[in-house]
Order: structure tokens, then sequence, then C-alpha cells
């Protein structure tokens, strides 16, 4: 069971700035949906 759960988020897409598209260098299954130049926190 582990081991599926593993290779679910091994296999989930690069995620991409809503803003400009560009990848983001983060882990896949966090919330921020904003790279580091666009972010306006």
């Amino acid at each position: 069971m582990l081991e599926n759960v593993l290779e679910f988020f091994r296999n989930l897409p690069k995620k991409k700035c809503a803003t400009c598209g560009e990848t983001i260098e983060e882990q896949h299954e966090c919330y921020g949906n904003h790279c580091d130049k666009c972010n306006n926190l």
C-alpha cells in the first residue's frame, strides 16, 4: 500500500506558476501555485 502512495507522488507532473507558466521548484503536493517572481505575499 505504501509503495502505491509513493508511486503516485513520484508520477505527479511538475507544478507550473499560475501567472507566468514557469516550472515551480518545490514539492508538487504543496498548495502554492505561484513562482518566487510572481508571488506577491
